[in-house]
């Protein structure tokens, strides 16, 4: 205990140096912030992504230019070198944590950001870890990573804590600084440290978890409780469509009562909601556990897409519409309205279960990057609203932009118009979630 206390104090407030590896959606403007107090460094092994950061622009707009350009300026500096990061003492490791095509966790990134954590860590040094997964993942995947590339002791000659991200792409209202934030460490004199450095960022607060399991653990139910709570609602539109009634018009009378929950049907995609219930189910099947109602809920979800697929294809037979050949317009490509960000879009299942019909199938979105749709969907986008008519319009996404465009100015004369997000005039469309 007394080596540990010695060790702790070397990191004064005053000497924290801070490196953030992984600067994607969560590690950029966590670092931001973090340079705002401390010397910050961002670690990135994507080259180019480094470049256009050091340039003064991010592509994910989770970070203003201006505030970049101001980081930097105030000697916030990017980077893909190793050897750029060896004097920093306070690692954050914010890389994905996405799953396989089995919808298994895939650890690969988690692996690769702890080698290097090992390569540059110091004897009294900490290393956190912000990426989503279940308990146990830190201490028991992570950090042997760590000690066998370092050949340092975990707890004795360096230390870990795991303080879950909670950022939502595309809000500018709930900043990460303005998120209260869970901490946690190996110790209670570091988690008391990791709660500490944190806490002078984050003007919402912190909570101190008594562990980082429990930290771990508090993370992935967060996304799994939205997750269970939209299958219910997305099974309920499901179960109104066929008795002919309107789930929004119900969800609206049932918000009525104080403590009725305000879900919405919908797609489920993104980094998290969608991916880390699977993180828990595997966790809770290792320790001989089937999680039912989790895994109830994913299905539901995973299959909103072909739903909303199959109920616009209902629709053009119902009004005699030929489907063969027939031209579709898919309106939005991410994961959700006003973020460029395509990671898990489930907008691409809608896609792939009308190309089984041959149907002729654009897809515009102003947001999304078409290169990035193209080398993860192998899909073509356009950032461009297309001068044609087509026979089925399909409201996937409801960015902002959208709400001034004439939709009927879209279709021919014998259409259909379906309305995932429930953001248009219910007069012109022909179905809904």
């Amino acid at each position: 205990m007394v080596l540990e206390q010695s060790i702790i104090k070397r990191i004064t407030m005053q000497d924290v140096k801070i490196c953030v590896i992984g600067l994607g959606y969560v590690g950029l403007p966590l670092a931001r912030l973090f340079s705002t107090r401390y010397k910050t460094i961002g670690f990135d092994m994507n080259q180019r992504r480094v470049d256009a950061l050091m340039a003064g622009h991010d592509a994910t707009l989770e970070v203003s230019d201006e505030l970049l350009q101001s980081a930097i300026a105030n000697g916030f500096v990017c980077t893909s070198s190793i050897e750029d990061i060896r004097d920093c003492n306070f690692y954050v490791v914010a890389v994905p944590t996405p799953v396989d095509k089995n919808n298994n966790p895939d650890l690969t990134p988690l692996y690769g950001a702890s080698t290097t954590v090992g390569k540059v860590i110091s004897r009294g040094d900490i290393v956190v870890y912000e990426s989503t997964v279940y308990p146990g993942v830190t201490e028991e995947e992570c950090i042997p990573v760590v000690e066998k590339v370092s050949g340092l002791k975990f707890n004795e000659d360096f230390f870990a804590g795991y303080s879950p991200e909670r950022i939502n792409p595309g809000d500018k209202l709930h900043t990460v600084e303005k998120i209260k934030k869970v901490t946690s460490g190996s110790t209670l004199e570091i988690g008391q440290k990791v709660n500490d450095i944190y806490a002078s960022v984050i003007l919402a607060g912190t909570h101190l978890a008594p562990s980082i399991k429990v930290a771990e653990a508090a993370k992935v139910i967060e996304n799994s409780q939205r997750d269970i709570n939209i299958a219910f609602v997305n099974e309920l539109s499901k179960i109104f469509n066929k008795l002919g009634i309107d789930t929004q018009d119900v969800l609206e009378a049932a918000c009525t009562k104080w403590n009725f929950l305000p879900f919405k049907p919908g797609l489920v995609g993104g980094h998290c909601i969608g991916v880390d219930p699977y993180y828990l189910a595997q966790c809770a099947q290792r320790h001989g556990y089937n999680p039912e109602i989790i895994l109830a809920g994913r299905r539901m979800n995973d299959g909103m897409g072909e739903h909303v697929a199959n109920e616009v294809i209902k629709l053009m037979l119902k009004k005699g519409i030929q489907v063969l050949g027939s031209k579709v317009l898919i309106m939005g490509f991410t994961f959700k309205e006003n973020c460029p960000d395509v990671r898990n879009t489930k907008v691409i299942d809608i896609y792939k279960a009308l190309k089984e019909y041959n149907l002729d199938i654009t897809v515009y979105d102003p947001w999304a990057n078409p290169e990035i749709a193209k080398h993860e969907y192998a899909i073509d986008i356009s950032n461009i609203l297309p001068d044609k008519q087509y026979d089925a319009v399909i409201m996937s996404v409801s960015h902002e932009s959208f709400a001034n465009i004439d939709v009927l100015k879209l279709v021919k004369e014998n259409y259909v118009i379906f309305d995932v997000k429930g953001c248009l005039d219910r007069e012109i469309i022909d179905g809904r979630l």
